[in-house]
This record gives structure tokens, sequence and C-alpha cells, in this order.
């Protein structure tokens, strides 16, 4: 079981950002990716995610074995991937906890409902878990939140849709330290044998918090470095000069 990234090049406007990228991430396992801005890294997340406004113009990602390149964004995501975004976006007149609500039922056979009394009964251990106040639930998704408060919201909707494969585009950007340490909090409990992360990052303190099997360096479209949790020491040390000469 893994999500594959076979010969990934992707475009966006016309312009060429992704060139021949290969990936790997088994399900068990979490594989952080850094690298300089620019490099094309939540690309990467967007493409894999399906997003509109980027065009896949070459390779495939292949969900344990399954070609999802052709699926819409609801389709994938109902196949087990999920997209933290950077930049969660507001959804005006639709309660926090309608949308989960909606979109777990989204995923139940045709005639089967959600049972009313346990979902609220997880979503509130989960809210407490990240140290969310209850009053979120009727409160419109991420109207009005800080930005700490928008990525803990990420973070409760992974764990209520229990993916198969995570992907957090910079989660940590903006966060205190505090607040960076619930959301890890929140990442690792959700760690199983049977679930992968791709953790986008450009600060090496966040994986101080979520341990990576594996980091690997973008430049120019392409992973161009690989090694284990070190890597992203030596990077916070001495950057990415070495791209320079390379």
């Amino acid at each position: 079981m893994s999500l594959t990234i076979e010969n990934l090049h992707a475009s966006v406007e016309g312009a060429p950002i992704l060139k021949g990228l290969n990936l790997e991430i088994p399900a068990g396992e979490v594989h952080a990716i850094m690298g300089p801005n620019g490099s094309g890294k939540s690309t990467l997340s967007k493409i894999i995610a399906g997003h509109d406004d980027y065009e896949l113009t070459d390779g495939r990602v292949l969900l344990d074995g399954v070609d999802v390149s052709g699926l819409e964004v609801d389709e994938r995501s109902r196949a087990g991937i999920f997209l933290a975004f950077q930049y969660p976006a507001e959804v005006p007149g639709v309660s926090n906890a309608n949308f989960l609500r909606a979109a777990l039922q989204a995923r139940l056979p045709d005639g089967e409902e959600i049972d009313a009394v346990a979902f609220y009964k997880d979503m509130y251990a989960k809210m407490d878990e990240l140290e969310m106040n209850r009053k979120f639930t009727s409160r419109a998704v991420n109207e009005g939140f800080s930005g700490g408060e928008k990525k803990r919201n990420e973070i409760l909707q992974m764990m209520m849709l229990d993916p198969r494969y995570c992907l957090l585009d910079e989660t940590d950007s903006g966060l205190d330290i505090d607040a960076l340490k619930v959301v890890a909090k929140g990442v690792n409990s959700m760690r199983s044998a049977n679930r992968g992360f791709l953790v986008i990052t450009h600060y090496q303190r966040l994986l101080d918090y979520i341990k990576p099997d594996h980091v690997h360096v973008m430049a120019d479209g392409q992973i161009v470095k690989s090694g284990g949790a070190e890597l992203a020491l030596e990077l916070e040390e001495s950057g990415y000069d070495f791209l320079k000469t390379a």
C-alpha cells in the first residue's frame, strides 16, 4: 500500500512547475518535503489532490496501485486523499458541524445515515484533543477564525474524515509554538501502519514534533536530494546553498 507519484509533470497557467517528479509514500510512513520558494512543493500537493487550477501534463498518481489521476477532487477525497491547505478557505453560511457531517455522509453507501449521537461524541472528543472550544461547531467554516484556529480546524477535518493519505501543505505557517504543538499532537495521534503522510514545510521546527521517516528536497520541480530526519537539521544549518553548485 502506498501513494505513488510517477514521472509527474504539471503546469500552472501554461508555466511548467513539476518536471518529472517521482516519489513513493508507503502506508505507515511520514515523508517531509522541503525546498526553496518556487520549487513546486505546494503544486505537488495540489496535483495529488486534483485541484482544478493545476494541470497534470504527464505522469500518474497511484493510490494503492490504482491510477486516480483522472478523478475529480471529491472522488479522490472519498478514495482516501486529504489535503490540509496552507491558506484554508472560509465557507460562509455553512457551520463546521454541518460541513463535517455532510462530508462523512457522502462517504456512506446509499441509504445509510450518520448516527447523530455518535457523530457529535466523536467530533467533541477530537475537538477536546485539539483544545478547540465546542462553540466552533456552530460557527461557519473558518469564517473569522485566526490563523491558528484555521489550522486546528483543518486537522479536525482530517481526524474526522480518517483518510488513508494525508497531505499537509505548510500547516505550520503562521502558528505560534503552542498552536504548533497542538496541531502536531493531532497529526501524531493519526499515525498508523495503514496511513501515510506527506508534510510540506519550510522550517525544521515542525519536524521536531512530527518526526519524519524520510526528508526530500525539491528544487526546480524535482526531488534533488533525499535522506533521513537528519537531513532537515542539515538544511536548517546550511540552507540550500548546495543547490547552486549542483
